[in-house]
């Protein structure tokens, strides 16, 4: 690099070079950073530039440093592909975390407005809906609310309750997870969430709401999931060239 003038400032280029390391795990958490020299020659700069792309890093919240010590990566997100993301059990085993299911309702009842929009149904359709709470190592994380149209819940309703991957046994009937549409934000806990999550009523959770579909555009499922605050944490990373969302853990 070049410390001459250009429209994107160099401080900006090597700190934005850092962080794409970060997230591709280049660095682990914990890990320390090289040199603040090293950088410099590395990417042609001054120290003053390195120093100018470290704060940015800091504020961002990827590392940390204290006084005589170089800078520590706090902990980078970890980006997955679209299946990884959605597969609650593919992401945790990524982690080294082991995943856990237990099935706690399944209800077979009329379509609400919303779920009839959702899954394109018509007035009066029956759907499934199943609520199951997912842990990681035995914890409790995250509470999984799923509508499913009726063909499909049939089949998740015949599964053993505490069938890990729902995703996977579906796959082995045909039904293929292809696309989504995630809203992400924050919501009280409600009674039933505070019991299952052991956390209190009230509380703020992580809401992913997801919108799925097969391959053909068809959709499969209606879900949302409430994680408890401290658990996980969703980024988002996008260029010109490709957008991924992920997921990582936040404790």
């Amino acid at each position: 690099m070049s410390e001459g003038r250009g429209r994107t400032p160099l401080y900006l280029k090597v700190a934005a070079d850092l962080r794409t390391a970060i997230t591709a795990g280049d660095y682990d958490s914990g890990a320390k950073l090289p040199a603040e020299d090293e950088l410099a020659r590395r990417y042609g700069v001054s120290r003053g530039t390195v120093r100018q792309a470290l704060a940015a890093l800091r504020t961002d919240g990827l590392i940390t440093s204290r006084r005589g010590t170089r800078r520590v990566v706090l902990g980078g997100p970890r980006l997955h592909s679209f299946g990884e993301l959605r597969s609650f059990t593919r992401w945790a085993r990524s982690l080294g975390e082991e995943p856990g299911g237990r099935v706690v309702a399944v209800d077979r009842v009329v379509a609400s407005e919303e779920e009839a929009e959702k899954l394109r149904l018509a007035e009066g359709s029956v759907v499934y809906r199943v609520r199951r709470l997912r842990t990681l190592s035995d914890a409790p994380v995250m509470v999984e609310r799923t509508t499913y149209p009726e063909r499909i819940g049939k089949l998740v309703a015949e599964m053993p309750l505490d069938t890990v991957s729902h995703s996977a046994a579906l796959a082995l009937h045909g039904v293929l997870f292809a696309d989504a549409r995630h809203t992400i934000d924050l919501v009280p806990a409600n009674d039933d969430d505070a019991q299952l999550l052991g956390c209190r009523a009230g509380e703020s959770l992580l809401r992913e709401r997801r919108h799925s579909t097969d391959p053909t555009g068809a959709p499969v499922e209606w879900s949302q999931d409430r994680y408890l605050p401290g658990t996980v944490a969703f980024t988002m990373q996008s260029s010109t060239a490709t957008s991924a969302l992920g997921r990582r853990l936040s404790r």
